[in-house]
């Protein structure tokens, strides 16, 4: 299907999604389920585990330890089925200009299509190039990994650093991370290292410790015109050159062989000095926190092979095969976005923590957090007009376990109500072979997994899940009634990984269809590098001071006093 088809509104829509019957109907309803306690919903229905579970791809989702019943699920179908869920759906999978504010389409899960598919985009079927780039960056992997990749002075590289930031840093070090137990073995090591900050501290880190001799920088940008990614790219060089070049032909050699681009602009690219023969391919019309499918992910192939890579691939294709085939009231995404906009809209729980509860997704509620909140932190409707309804609640979180000694306090006993996404592997440690290990490694998995569905089971509960009969004063009283889902892998793999990511993908997609915002753009944050870049010149020029506000000008004056002391 070519994407220039025009973006209809669903049927009968009305003006604003709050003023649809099915929005009212659910407003009513939520004063009905205001005063409901989630203890007693479990205590009217003993089958209502079974009644909000669903499984897909490796997963399993448990929504009953959200504030609802039978009656809030079917009316938030409804109020899908009004904002055109459906067919907003085969619209993002056909390739349409879902990304209205900048008319194109949005089309990472064209990057997980398999080889023989096939989606037209604007009379052109996208799938071959999409190969043909991972079939590049398959060719470098193989490179590093045989240790043929070698450095200016002929030694194998050892250590590549990734310079990104945003989408083109959090995706691939939250996946590397994580899949870190699949390493490839009787391979060259190749260590993966992320560098993102613009103040160049973990950049001067490494470069105090790495060997010039056998480093390579991956530049990851999606304009290739990113200041901290190039700030960070001009330090690297300057380092590479300083140690490496000793004639006029070393410049050319230490480019060719210390640098690879991931960019849509390949001339940009050229410019700064990136060999045609090291750059991998990016596509406008994928935006960069949903990139770690292609080019972008060359670092996670590097950690875990191709192999694994392709497995995480078809892992979110199949997540993708679900989200388009399943029914509303049996899609994961759907489900899992529909919460949400209950919570958000209805019960007016404004703030999302995400515990995961495996050390290997330490950095998942840092992706979540940039994924969630920059797709759906918007306050305008895709019409042009200011939303009349909450959109994006602030997410954060943390290890579960961690976070338990940390802020759990404040889940337990505050003033804020919070949801809560708990996620955890069923089955780790299969793998280790040494029998009394595994068997200790497991029974510690055992406790980790008691603690993730204790947590839950208070903040569900409250004091009734205290066994002890016995009076309390108020201090150590819980209240419960917190709203939580429960995400249990089959184990952590890359297909699981793919799989889970992508559910958070499309989540996000629901809910800004039917907050009727548009979740490809990103232009708050793009005022925000505007500014910065004007206030960069004031500082370097001395000229200007007078246009900006009094503390902006304060400020500045102060950086300039301390200047002039050293």
């Amino acid at each position: 299907m070519s994407s220039s088809a025009p973006i209809d509104s669903a049927p009968n829509a009305p003006a604003s999604i709050d003023q649809s019957p099915a929005w009212r109907a659910l407003s009513a309803h939520a004063e009905d389920m205001r005063d409901v306690h989630l203890k007693d919903l479990f205590r009217a229905s003993g089958e209502r585990h079974l009644a909000f579970t669903r499984r897909a791809a490796g997963l399993m989702l448990d929504l009953s330890k959200q504030r609802w019943h039978d009656e809030t699920l079917h009316k938030l179908l409804d109020l899908a089925r009004d904002a055109g869920v459906p067919q907003a759906i085969a619209r993002l999978l056909a390739g349409e200009r879902v990304n209205r504010s900048e008319d194109r389409p949005a089309l990472h899960t064209a990057l997980r299509l398999p080889v023989d598919a096939r989606l037209e985009v604007d009379g052109e079927d996208v799938v071959p190039a999409v190969h043909e780039t991972l079939a590049h960056m398959a060719a470098m992997v193989e490179k590093f990994h045989a240790g043929q990749w070698r450095g200016a002075t002929g030694k194998a590289v050892t250590d590549v650093v990734n310079l990104g930031v945003g989408g083109s840093d959090l995706g691939p070090l939250m996946v590397t991370h994580a899949l870190a137990d699949y390493r490839p073995r009787d391979v060259h090591s190749v260590e993966v290292h992320f560098a993102s900050t613009m103040d160049g501290s973990q950049l001067a880190d490494y470069l105090t410790r790495l060997n010039p001799e056998t480093t390579l920088f991956v530049l990851s940008s999606k304009s290739f015109t990113t200041i901290d990614t190039l700030s960070n790219a001009r330090t690297a060089r300057d380092w590479l050159l300083s140690h490496l070049v000793n004639g006029d032909g070393d410049r050319d050699l230490v480019m060719r062989q210390h640098f690879i681009g991931v960019s849509a602009s390949r001339e940009k690219m050229c410019e700064w000095g990136v060999s045609d023969a090291n750059q991998l391919e990016f596509w406008e019309w994928v935006g960069g926190r949903y990139s770690l499918w292609g080019a972008i992910g060359l670092p996670i192939a590097l950690v875990v092979g191709m192999q694994n890579f392709h497995a995480l691939l078809a892992g979110a294709h199949a997540m993708d095969r679900h989200f388009a085939t399943a029914e509303l009231d049996d899609n994961l995404p759907v489900l899992l976005a529909l919460a949400g906009i209950w919570n958000v809209n209805f019960l007016d729980v404004r703030a999302h923590s995400i515990l995961p509860y495996d050390g290997r997704l330490e950095f998942f509620a840092s992706y979540l957090e940039q994924l969630e909140m920059e797709s759906n932190g918007k306050s305008v409707t895709n019409a042009g007009d200011v939303t009349a309804y909450s959109t994006c609640p602030v997410l954060w979180g943390q290890l579960g376990p961690n976070a338990q000694h940390a802020f759990y306090q404040l889940l337990h006993q505050g003033t804020q109500a919070v949801e809560c996404d708990f996620i955890a592997p069923m089955r780790r440690y299969d793998r280790v072979e040494d029998n009394a290990t595994r068997a200790h490694l497991k029974a510690q998995h055992r406790l980790t997994l008691a603690n993730c569905f204790a947590q839950s089971r208070v903040l569900m509960l409250g004091d009734e899940a205290i066994e002890d009969d016995g009076p309390r004063p108020l201090h150590k009283r819980y209240r419960g009634n917190q709203p939580s889902t429960t995400l249990l892998l089959e184990r952590l793999t890359p297909e699981t990984l793919g799989a889970l990511i992508a559910l958070y993908e499309h989540k996000v997609f629901v809910q800004a269809t039917i907050w009727d915002i548009n979740p490809f753009d990103q232009w708050g944050v793009e005022l925000g590098k505007k500014i910065a870049t004007q206030a960069e010149q004031v500082m370097a020029s001395h000229d200007g001071l007078e246009s900006l506000d009094a503390s902006s000008r304060g400020l500045i004056e102060a950086i300039w006093r301390a200047e002039e002391s050293y």
